[in-house]
């Protein structure tokens, strides 16, 4: 066996530790902004829904990356794995840096043309709040790329600890700057970019060590190597291009949550603070089934890769099953955390208990097994159904609600609910079919012949 149990524990429990420290500094940062108000927590809701746009597109490039340097280990290939690499984060930095110009220089007429029916003092923390953490895409996309490259090599305790540095420095710097300097949103923007920045320094070093597994060592150079950044890309672009587009059906259905008014928008930032802490073991067995199926796959062993999705899934939805269950009853008194009105209270504890109970019966065929498609290649089918089943199902289907039920954020939320259902509809006899284990056979075909 290419894993053993060991192999997972030691992959996918940093990787719960990482995700949760993540989690858990996002509700620490909306507590502490809720202090200054609704209309702060509303405005920094916003505004990470653009940032998570691109921050998601630069992450999935670093999946494609991670997902073909897997594929190098796999085959014994480290020297092409650390060249892939380099690539994938050459490109994630230039790229970055258009993003970032594209971002502040027309930042205004994107808030105006988003969300441009919010309050006037929601819209004015949501600018604050852009302006300062767009600079801190760049190195986002960096941390981003390596972390994934670590994970490649099942080595996600270091990814853990720095993800910890990065958190600690983020709430150290919201304590003193929110309460100590009275800055508000701008103090929570600075310590966020702040932190990002040394932590996207910190594991690029790291990169550098010759006892990694992947490593830049010999690989620096600034000239693209356009057969390596194409097979990177193959991956990357669908997967980014999938990602980014949910995110901005995601920020479109921001657009008719901000018509129910602020108190929906403030139930909806805490709702899905709270559902990623459910979620929060789904969340890291997905990037580790990324990891250990590239693996396999690498070593052209398609029936391993299926052992090990089909026991990582299972983990994954006891994870879930659990977590659901203690967060359906807990709920109440979790949200009392934030500086809610009674009315935004009992509407997120609402949302927040039919959350739990969908995602028991459909979030991990839903969200996991497309993660093992796109190890083995299979990107077009599963970006195009994803894509698909979010425009018709999720979007779609929030109008329609809303139109004829007039349920408010609810609308919203049930029309997600139809949209994993498609998915784990699909993603499931997708995965049970074979066209997605000939993939890199044909790619491999086609790679020798050239």
């Amino acid at each position: 066996m290419l894993f053993s149990k060991q192999d997972l524990r030691k992959l996918i429990w940093p990787l719960i530790v990482e995700q949760f420290l993540a989690i858990f500094v996002g509700m620490l940062d909306t507590a502490m902004i809720s202090g200054t108000g609704e209309a702060a927590v509303s405005g920094v809701s916003l505004v990470d829904n653009l940032n998570v746009l691109i921050i998601e597109f630069m992450s999935a490039l670093g999946t494609g990356g991670a997902v073909i340097a897997g594929h190098y280990l796999g085959q014994k290939k480290p020297k092409e794995a650390g060249k892939a690499a380099w690539q994938l984060l050459l490109f994630a930095f230039f790229f970055s840096l258009v993003l970032i110009a594209l971002l502040l220089g027309f930042h205004d007429p994107l808030l105006r043309g988003v969300f441009g029916t919010v309050e006037p003092d929601v819209m004015e923390s949501a600018r604050t709040y852009l302006l300062i953490t767009g600079l801190s895409i760049c190195p986002l996309a960096v941390y981003n790329a390596c972390a994934a490259l670590f994970r490649a090599m099942n080595d996600s305790r270091t990814t853990m600890w720095i993800s910890l540095l990065m958190n600690v420095l983020n709430a150290g710097g919201n304590a003193v700057l929110i309460f100590g300097f009275g800055m508000g949103v701008a103090g929570a923007a600075i310590s966020t970019t702040l932190s990002r920045t040394v932590s996207a320094v910190l594991i690029f070093c790291l990169l550098f060590r010759p006892d990694r597994r992947i490593n830049f060592i010999g690989q620096v150079t600034l000239r693209p190597n356009f057969d390596l950044l194409k097979k990177v890309l193959f991956i990357g672009i669908p997967n980014g291009t999938e990602n980014s587009l949910f995110q901005l059906g995601k920020i479109l259905l921001l657009s008719l949550i901000s018509t129910f008014g602020t108190s929906a928008l403030a139930a909806n930032a805490v709702d899905n603070i709270v559902a990623s802490f459910s979620l929060l073991p789904a969340f890291a067995i997905n990037l580790a089934i990324i990891s250990v199926s590239s693996v396999c796959i690498g070593a052209g062993d398609y029936k391993q890769a299926r052992y090990y999705t089909k026991k990582l899934c299972m983990l994954s939805e006891v994870c879930t099953v659990v977590l659901s269950a203690v967060f359906f009853a807990a709920v109440p008194w979790i949200v009392k955390i934030f500086s809610l009105t009674p009315e935004t209270q009992e509407l997120a504890v609402t949302v927040m208990r039919w959350h739990a109970v969908i995602a028991c019966l459909f979030w991990v065929p839903s969200f996991a097994l497309c993660n093992t498609l796109r190890a083995a290649g299979d990107v077009v089918r599963t970006m195009a159904f994803a894509i698909f089943s979010m425009w018709v199902f999720r979007i779609g289907s929030a109008y329609l609600i809303e139109h004829f039920f007039h349920l408010g954020l609810l609308s919203v939320w049930g029309a997600m609910f139809i949209d994993w259902m498609a998915r784990a509809v699909y993603f499931s006899l997708r995965y049970r079919g074979h066209a997605w284990e000939e993939i890199m056979g044909k790619k491999s075909a086609e790679a020798a012949r050239r």
